[in-house]
């Protein structure tokens, strides 16, 4: 991970909770509704969203998914995608600078970046970084989620487990697979790893 990528965490867990609350509402759904749908309690659900947990990315691809939200809408203030892209529109093109996008820091020091200049219907486009012994999730299991991945690791090693393999890619490997295929990702190695992923979420 760069020394920039690491200087700009900035979304803490408290505004990382507040910004999930802000989609929850926006979906209509109550904190009761997603513990259910999320089978786990609602005091849990209330500790992520009041900061005082990180939610694992297994968990957070799970909390968009259940919203109908795309994962970009996380890194966004609220209506703040719509706004830019409406202001953006006569120019034809959305421009970000570097450092606009806040990324997220999730459970194990898993860090999200988004790489799109604003929202993208129908695709996600993230950089992951993993520090070393960083997992997905924090219960060794292996997860499912919405939509179609294509991945490139651009530095250390990244280990993904589907149920009858286990994948090591390098830096300059690529990978692509449904995101229904149950796969489990971590860094086992001494170094962070990084990889850009594109989601592309199906019609």
């Amino acid at each position: 991970m760069s020394d920039n990528a690491t200087s700009v965490v900035d979304l803490d867990p408290a505004a990382l909770g507040a910004r999930l609350r802000a989609l929850r509402l926006e979906s209509g759904m109550s904190l009761r509704d997603l513990a259910r749908a999320l089978e786990i309690s609602p005091s849990a659900v209330s500790q992520i969203e009041r900061g005082v947990r990180r939610p694992s990315v297994s968990r957070l691809l799970a909390i968009v998914q259940v919203l109908g939200k795309p994962l970009a809408d996380v890194f966004d203030e609220p209506s703040a995608s719509v706004t830019k892209a409406g202001a953006q529109e006569p120019t034809g093109y959305v421009l970000a600078r570097a450092g606009a996008s806040k990324p997220v820091e999730l459970g194990t020091g898993v860090v999200f970046r988004r790489l799109s200049p604003a929202h993208t219907t129908g695709v996600d486009f993230f950089e992951s970084t993993y520090p070393p012994g960083a997992v997905a999730t924090d219960l060794n299991t292996l997860i499912t989620h919405e939509g179609y991945e294509v991945g490139t690791v651009t530095a250390g090693e990244l280990t993904i487990d589907f149920p009858d393999e286990r994948v090591v890619l390098r830096g300059g490997d690529s990978i692509t697979f449904p995101c229904d295929l149950p796969h489990r990702m971590h860094n086992d190695g001494p170094v962070a790893a990084v990889a850009t992923w594109l989601i592309v979420h199906r019609g």
